[in-house]
């Protein structure tokens, strides 16, 4: 197995939790399923009763002569396309995944072979939760993931990567493997194909209703469609966010029973984090994207694109005090809750925690001391950590607010001034004066930028996506950002640390990125660089890269603030203008 040389240490597991522990855990367990019952409850609850309420405007908008009619035939067709769609998807993603992944479906002997733990696992959960084996498969691919789906219980399948078996140790694959058997228990496969079904349903009468408008020559009913599809579009938009809402929920319940089942919480933490590793490593040596993670993401046990600043970590220290330091961010920084809402998964730091809340709840030591890194997150400056955000947020807004504020002074001042330079002018000015404003707080003077690692980068719990932090890395340059892509014009970059990944950005937009990535990056491959440009953090981490100088004398220029500073100039000269125009 590929892992640093100092290894996570096995937590011994107890025979018998004392009895204070056993009642502490059954609160928790009991704690959880009611969050959970009340997210899925009121998820389907309010994604049926919306698309109930939009079958209804479909038939008013129609003016169907039996509403009525048409209002039970149009309820009976959405109840069979959910059953037929519930039904026959699992045997649609089989041949999905024969196809994409060529998933192999093996015995419960190989997963024996490959993880004795793991086969006990899935016998003991199976008899124990008087449920069918799942039909297990493998994919020969080293990114190390698992997921679950199917109709019901009983039809489940369980696939696995080769991967898995690679970066994981013999206990560790088995907690993956409950994590996966306890969605299957929950039904939380039926559940979210229930719900994504109709959430898509929603999207389907938004483009209906839009349709059917454009076609009625009433006006006040084609009005009284695009404001329906309107609506529609509305509740296909909150539908999502309710799916993403619920699915975060069922890792949480899922992360659960696996500690459970296994009794090893600190098992299924160091597993997350080995899963991240995996993944750095793999993409590390990558030639192409990944098919499986770019496909599997939302089906997934962890979310690949949160894995860089995890699996860096675990790359250079598995010291468990240093990779917590990184789950700071995604603990305390007002931005990681932001991503999150976007997200199929929970915030692995998040997740850690509450397996250690578990871990503290059986009685046994806790493999990330969560309890430090709380106590130092409660040291942070809180002041400094929202209102950058809240400042963050309104520059992300910041165009459009100029806009619609350069708008309503114009409306104040059109008499005074005339239309032209009311409703043209001012906001024009007012844009391009927030375009630079905002450019001054995203790409900051980089002309002291200090000299940093990867790992104090992605270590630091103020990071933001928007507010770039001037920096230089000193590395190799390891390949493309988009593997795979031959005329890529992103980097990534490899210090003593980990990985970080530098967006190339030409004076000539994307031509010129086209052109650089075609004739010089597979020349810089492999080249000792010093990197300098502007560090961000999202769910991700990257460098807006503004110079990398190599050994060898080659020097390349990237800008990626030109055509905002250049758009900016261009809306004040036109506002200026247009203001002194008589």
């Amino acid at each position: 197995m590929s892992t640093p040389e100092s290894e996570f240490p096995h937590s011994e597991l107890p025979h018998k939790a004392g009895r204070a522990d056993q009642v502490g855990a059954s609160l928790v367990t009991a704690k959880i399923a009611g969050n959970l019952a009340l997210a899925s409850s009121i998820t389907i609850a309010l994604l049926v009763g919306i698309v109930f309420s939009l079958v209804t405007a479909t038939i008013f908008i129609v003016n169907s002569p039996n509403p009525i009619l048409g209002f039970g035939v149009a309820v009976i067709v959405t109840v069979l396309v959910n059953a037929i769609i519930f039904f026959v998807s699992p045997w649609i993603m089989d041949l999905t995944q024969g196809w994409l992944y060529h998933t192999r479906w093996v015995k419960i002997e190989e997963i024996e072979r490959l993880s004795p733990e793991s086969a006990r696992t899935i016998q003991r959960v199976c008899n124990l939760k008087k449920i069918t084996q799942p039909r297990l498969g493998i994919i020969d691919d080293n990114n190390p993931t698992a997921f679950t789906y199917g109709a019901l219980p009983n039809s489940a399948r369980l696939v696995v990567s080769a991967g898995l078996f690679k970066y994981l140790d013999d206990d560790e694959a088995a907690t993956v493997y409950a994590h996966e058997l306890g969605h299957i228990v929950h039904w939380d496969f039926a559940v979210m194909t229930v719900a994504s079904t109709l959430v898509q349903i929603t999207y389907l009468l938004y483009v209906t209703i839009r349709e059917v408008g454009k076609r009625i020559n009433d006006e006040r009913a084609e009005n009284a469609a695009m404001i329906t599809a309107f609506i529609a579009y509305g509740f296909y938009i909150v539908g999502t966010y309710l799916l993403l809402y619920l699915s975060r929920t069922r890792e949480y319940f899922a992360d659960h029973f696996a500690a459970e089942q296994t009794g090893n919480p600190n098992a299924l933490s160091r597993a997350l984090v080995k899963i991240a590793y995996g993944i750095v490593q793999e993409t590390e040596k990558a030639t192409e994207p990944s098919r499986l993670m770019q496909g599997t993401r939302a089906l997934g046990i962890y979310d690949a694109k949160a894995a860089a600043s995890t699996g860096t970590a675990y790359q250079i220290s598995s010291s468990p005090e240093k990779i917590g330091r990184l789950f700071l961010w995604d603990l305390f920084n007002p931005w990681g809750w932001w991503m999150e809402l976007n997200s199929t998964h929970p915030l692995t730091g998040k997740r850690v925690r509450a397996l250690s809340n578990y871990a503290e709840q059986l009685g046994l030591d806790m493999e990330f001391d969560m309890g430090r890194v709380v106590a130092e997150g409660k040291r942070l400056d809180k002041k400094r950590l929202y209102g950058t955000f809240y400042q963050d947020v309104l520059l992300y807004g910041a165009e459009f607010i100029a806009i619609i504020l350069g708008l309503a002074i114009g409306a104040v001042l059109f008499k005074s001034i005339g239309g032209l330079k009311a409703f043209v002018a001012i906001p024009l000015l007012l844009l391009g004066a927030v375009m630079i404003f905002k450019r001054s707080v995203m790409y900051p003077s980089s002309k002291n930028a200090p000299a940093t690692d990867v790992i104090t980068l992605m270590s630091d719990a103020y990071a933001s996506p928007l507010r770039g932090q001037p920096v230089q890395l000193e590395g190799t340059l390891i390949g493309r950002g988009d593997a795979g892509y031959v005329f890529g014009s992103d980097l990534k970059l490899q210090d003593k640390s980990g990985m970080m990944y530098l967006l190339y950005a030409s004076r000539w937009g994307p031509l010129g990125n086209f052109f650089f990535g075609m004739k010089r990056v597979q020349g810089l491959i492999g080249m000792e660089t010093t990197a300098k440009g502007w560090f961000r953090r999202g769910i991700a981490s990257w460098m807006d890269l503004e110079l990398l100088s190599t050994t060898n004398g080659n020097k390349v220029s990237s800008h990626p603030a030109f055509w905002g500073l250049v758009w900016s100039i261009i809306f004040l000269a036109i506002g200026a203008l247009l203001f002194l125009t008589k």
